[in-house]
């Protein structure tokens, strides 16, 4: 027998008209829409045309986020020599070398992110399997295997996000907190969708993006115009 939805949620669908929003308004709806007593994250949900089976037509990317995330992410660099004390300066919150793979191959995770150097990366490759599954094993295409370390994580604390489209073609991405100003949800959104349309791969045919809906964790789904996937387009190009 399927699930009765609770009063709460049932209000919160009755805010929800039955169209395609722009996402300034439906980040106002979703702020309305907000029953939930903490503060919920809003995440954008776009729906690809493309299959992830084949590698030539996989999404990936970051995008840094203009408003932020609404919390500060704890970043860990895996690095050696003068790297420790740049990281150090660049405000990460653990830094270490093959003292931190260890602790993390004991069963450590109190961390959001991580950042290898290059040259840590035969020691950082033990830690697939468990920073693979949770998505934080470091990767060059995603700015976090690298050098620059200080930039890396002045970045993701200021709001930088990978996506990456699962294996039903859909990207599902954070893009701020329902006590965000509505503008700023809007503008993070716009940003992230951007970036999205910017990585569209070469072997993708037909229509690239299919649906976009915006919401919150507890709250309901809002469908957004396409019209906004076309700007994102012409901003991209």
């Amino acid at each position: 027998m399927p699930r009765r939805a609770g009063k709460n949620i049932v209000n919160a669908r009755k805010k929800v008209e039955a169209r395609p929003y722009k996402l300034g308004e439906a980040a106002e709806t979703v702020k309305q829409a907000h029953f939930a007593k903490f503060d919920e994250t809003v995440e954008l949900v776009i729906n690809l045309g493309v299959d992830p089976k084949h590698s030539d037509q996989m999404v990936r990317g970051t995008v840094v986020l203009p408003n932020g995330l609404g919390k500060s992410k704890r970043v860990l660099v895996i690095a050696s020599g003068e790297k420790i004390r740049e990281a150090q300066e660049a405000g990460a919150d653990f830094v270490g070398g093959d003292d931190m793979v260890q602790k993390i191959q004991e069963g450590w995770t109190d961390f959001d992110a991580v950042i290898a150097t290059p040259d840590m990366m035969r020691s950082a490759g033990r830690l697939g399997k468990v920073l693979g599954p949770r998505g934080l094993m470091p990767n060059p295409k995603t700015g976090t295997v690298t050098f620059e370390v200080a930039n890396a994580v002045k970045e993701i604390k200021a709001g930088k996000v990978e996506f990456r489209v699962d294996k039903t073609g859909i990207i599902h991405s954070p893009i701020g907190k329902v006590s965000f100003d509505g503008a700023k949800l809007a503008e993070n959104a716009q940003a992230l969708l951007a970036a999205v349309i910017k990585a569209k791969p070469a072997a993708a045919k037909g229509r690239y993006v299919k649906k976009i809906t915006l919401t919150s964790t507890m709250g309901p789904g809002i469908a957004i115009d396409l019209a906004e996937a076309e700007a994102a387009m012409a901003t991209a190009a």
